[in-house]
């Protein structure tokens, strides 16, 4: 093996003597045909064009078509000889040679007669395997002949073991030496593709290797070298091979990088230290960040981020006692690096977000996260890691994900410290109950600190936002979200762990001094836009932030039910602020309020508690609370209605409508149940008031419309219509009708519960279908007008049950001859109304709806009563039909014949 190594290096320099050799005539052509354009002289061309040496078209053809430089690398500096001190593929003399050949390309001389330069190389095996296949190949026979070389030394016992590493160390050097020799000699491969089997970056890389090999062996193999002297030589050998990719490439970097991260995990001591560990980590980021921000090597530098980064979670994760100090400096050295080294370029590129940015806000944030919980951590600790990536992003706006970053893990700590949300209770100490009330004793957020983390995202939050209103208006709104989100999440995470839930007057007030100061802050913000009081994202943001806080201190400072009202109330103070600001965003904040109201009713439909709710009919805690909403919502709408209007303007409509929907029905639900409305499923008496209105709330909305029309009139119209339809299907016909639920219909005669449940709602129907025609879809009325046919079809066929049955009409009660008989009666005289109606009022619904019901009658005839009914009933019914069919008949016959008579068809 030995040999071999011998001869692979002896067979890499004669190549490299005879590439030498091609690469000055190459020189030799260069600068004369660059002299030729210079003054002219076009017979220096041609002496050049007919020279035995390589034409312009093969000089050019390899500096075109080679391999492009890699994204983000920069070349090392020239050397005297600016061909023969060649960097390899990532070299400036290659990138100024291509220059070169672009400037003699388009130099103004148009008479030179050369071959056409393919557009791409061709790529044949010899050159495949002669110029990379040989050298990567190569380069990894090296470094194993090394390693291969000590076991053979071993086995055979020629040496001992110091002279057997002693020599794997000085093959070692010897190859980095080969490739500094080879660098410097100028090696430089004009071969398409060859580019990429850089000959010096490789030995070095296989030099490099041995040395870890060496190392590592004379520690953990022999015992040789203490773990301190070996973790030292690792990590000089590491940062050595790191600096040597100036000149080697970024390849040869991450050979370095890799070895220096690895370095910790193969040298083990008994008394671990935290210090010397993230001391070296530190090293190793230091100076890998330095060459990346040289030749702006993204890869180098987001690789040893993440190795970095992982160091510091597996210390954290896996060492029984840590020493949080340590990681807290650690992570102050993390975000500086990034801020100084890798973000420390011109003003222009700082207000562009930087990608790499947020590996090293991932695993810093992680690392705060994971201190707040960490029983043996100060929460000061990972305070300063938020306050450095505050720093950061307000020093480089470039490294704005450290600012998420932040707020993200403030927001997260401060729910972890809410007693509900406690997840880390076996990590931490955790919340305990003193007085009925959940404590912090140790780990999480502490008051100080959420005091200490709140003012400081106000103050950098709005005066970065100010920095950056005109130049990055988004920028802006980022840092007036975050300066408002976290002040108020830590004020409710305090409210719930520390304070009354009920009521909290001094947090309630902390809430009030927000809410003005987010406001005033706003205004601060909206002066210095252009144009001015533009109201743009940053402004919205904080205006959104000031609304948030308001109703936080409506819900700390007041009961459930002032609460709900005064949250109602509230959605009037934005639409009144558009009289003076035409901010787009003060409608949305009226909406916010309808949510939340809406949001408070669904949790708790009493508004005070089924406990506090009076029994006391209609004047109790649900008027104020659905009533007062819903004026404040009406006026909202009109007041927007007449400024920004827009959508906002359109769903607090809607609210408005909704909320007094709502109250009608809570106070018939309260009254009916005797001041209970949960009671349960409701009877038909209350549906048939839900029922009756939605079709009352259908028509004043048709009639609002007409006045001031508005989409969400119509459509609300509409959807009342459609819900009472639906109502009456599924609940009056089915679910709660008295002959499946056998509930009582009352002992009055006419004024029971199917005069409520069956003929008032059909008169609802009609009368909203008539006043609905031609002021909504003819689909809309044809329907109401079905449902109200349907409806009084339903009554006096109940009405008829009533009178044989009583006050309890269920159906398995039976049915008497005389009871069957009047049903065929009922429907016939029915059929014969409905037509009669239809044709005077001209409703073709009406007239179908009779066609339905006498054809209903004619089948009950044929199929029901020739079988069930016996005697004179039996006769009287086949006699009633066939006279009635008949009366229709002629009526028909007369109706068309005056029809015609008169020119025009009545049907």
């Amino acid at each position: 093996m030995y040999e071999l190594a011998i001869i692979a290096v002896i067979v890499l320099f004669v190549i490299a003597a005879r590439q030498q050799k091609r690469l000055n005539r190459v020189e030799a052509d260069l600068v004369a045909l660059r002299k030729s354009y210079e003054e002219g002289a076009r017979p220096v061309v041609a002496a050049v064009e007919a020279a035995s040496t390589p034409s312009i078209s093969e000089l050019a053809e390899p500096l075109s078509a080679k391999e492009p430089v890699e994204a983000g690398e920069a070349a090392p500096p020239e050397t005297d000889d600016a061909i023969e001190d060649a960097d390899g593929p990532w070299g400036k003399t290659a990138v100024a040679a291509k220059v070169e050949a672009e400037e003699i390309a388009t130099a103004p001389v148009p008479e030179i007669a050369t071959a056409p330069v393919p557009e791409k190389a061709r790529r044949d095996i010899e050159t495949a395997l002669g110029t990379r296949w040989a050298v990567w190949v190569g380069g990894v026979a090296l470094a194993l002949g090394g390693l291969f070389l000590v076991r053979y030394t071993i086995e055979a016992g020629i040496f001992g073991p110091r002279v057997r590493l002693t020599m794997a160390a000085l093959f070692g050097m010897l190859l980095v030496a080969a490739g500094e020799f080879v660098r410097r000699r100028g090696w430089k491969v004009p071969v398409a593709g060859a580019a990429a089997a850089y000959i010096p970056a490789i030995l070095t890389a296989a030099g490099a290797f041995t040395l870890f090999g060496a190392v590592f062996a004379a520690h953990a193999v022999y015992g040789f070298l203490g773990a301190a002297s070996a973790f030292f030589l690792l990590g000089i050998i590491a940062v050595a091979t790191i600096v040597a990719a100036l000149v080697h490439g970024q390849a040869l970097a991450g050979i370095g990088l890799l070895g220096a991260l690895a370095t910790p995990a193969l040298v083990s001591s008994q008394s671990p230290n935290a210090w010397a560990l993230f001391g070296y980590l530190a090293i190793v980021l230091v100076a890998a960040a330095i060459i990346a921000r040289m030749r702006r090597w993204r890869f180098l530098i987001s690789a040893v981020f993440v190795g970095t980064g992982i160091w510091t979670l597996l210390y954290l994760g896996t060492v029984p006692v840590q020493a949080p100090m340590v990681v807290t400096v650690f992570s102050a050295v993390v975000l500086a690096v990034l801020v100084f080294i890798w973000l420390s370029g011109p003003a222009d590129e700082d207000e562009k977000a930087d990608l790499v940015s947020i590996i090293p806000a991932f695993f810093t944030g992680v690392t705060a996260l994971f201190m707040f919980v960490l029983a043996s951590a100060s929460p000061w600790q990972p305070a300063f890691i938020v306050a450095m990536m505050l720093v950061a992003a307000f020093w480089r706006p470039a490294s704005v994900a450290t600012l998420h970053a932040a707020g993200i893990v403030t927001v997260l700590a401060s729910i972890q410290m809410m007693p509900v949300f406690d997840l880390y209770a076996g990590w931490s100490a955790g919340p305990v109950m003193i007085d009925g009330v959940a404590r912090m004793v140790r780990g999480g957020l502490t008051l100080p600190v959420s005091l200490f983390l709140g003012l400081l995202f106000l103050a950098a939050g709005f005066v970065a936002a100010r920095r950056h209103l005109l130049r990055s208006p988004w920028l802006s709104a980022t840092w007036v979200f975050w300066a408002v989100s976290v002040p108020l999440m830590l004020l409710v995470s305090s409210w719930v762990t520390f304070g009354n839930i009920d009521q909290d007057y001094l947090r309630a007030g902390v809430a009030l001094l927000l809410c003005i100061g987010f406001v005033a802050a706003a205004e601060w913000l909206a002066r210095a836009e252009q144009p001015p009081l533009a109201g743009g994202a940053a402004v919205s943001c904080a205006l959104a932030g000031a609304t948030a806080a308001a109703l936080l201190f409506l819900h700390m400072g007041f009961g459930s039910g002032m609460t709900t009202v005064l949250a109602g109330a509230f959605a009037v103070v934005p639409a009144l602020a558009t009289r003076h600001r035409s901010y787009p965003v003060l409608g949305w904040l009226s909406v916010a309020a309808l949510v939340t109201v809406l949001a408070r009713v669904a949790f708790d439909p009493t508004i005070v508690g089924a406990e506090f709710l009076s029994r006391t009919p209609v004047f109790n805690w649900l008027l104020p609370g659905y009533g007062v909403p819903a004026l404040a919502f009406g006026f909202a709408a009109w007041q927007l209605a007449r400024t920004t209007a827009g959508r906002p303007r359109l769903i607090m409509e809607a609210g408005s409508a909704l909320f007094a929907l709502l109250t009608v029905a809570m106070l018939v639900r309260h009254a009916m149940h005797g001041g209970v409305i949960s009671s349960g499923a409701p009877t038909l008496a209350e549906q048939a008031i839900y029922t009756l209105i939605a079709l009352g709330a259908g028509g004043i909305l048709i009639s609002l419309d007409m006045r001031s029309p508005s989409s969400v009139l119509r459509i609300g119209s509409l959807a009342a219509g459609v819900v009472s339809a639906l109502f009456i299907c599924g609940q009056h016909f089915i679910a709660l009708n008295p002959l499946v639920t056998d509930e009582s219909t009352g002992r009055i005669p006419v004024f029971n519960l199917l005069f409520l449940a069956y003929l008032l709602p059909a008169v609802a129907a009609f009368a909203l279908a008539w006043y609905a025609r031609g002021k909504r879809p003819k689909w809309y009325s044809a329907m109401l007008a079905l449902l109200g046919a349907l409806l009084a079809f339903a009554y006096a066929t109940l009405s008829v049950r009533r009178l044989f049955k009583g006050e309890y009409i269920a159906w398995w009660s039976g049915m008497e001859q005389v009871e069957t008989y009047s049903y065929s009666a009922l429907w016939l005289a029915m059929g014969v109304v409905l037509l009669v109606a239809g044709v005077r009022f001209g409703s073709q619904v009406l007239r179908i709806a009779s066609a339905a019901l006498i054809s209903i009658a004619v089948l009950k005839v044929f199929l029901f009563d020739m079988s069930e009914l016996e005697g004179v009933l039996r006769a009287l019914s086949f006699i009633g039909l066939g006279g009635v069919l008949i009366g229709i008949g002629l009526f028909y016959q007369r109706l068309l014949t005056r029809s015609a008579a008169a020119g025009r068809s009545e049907v």
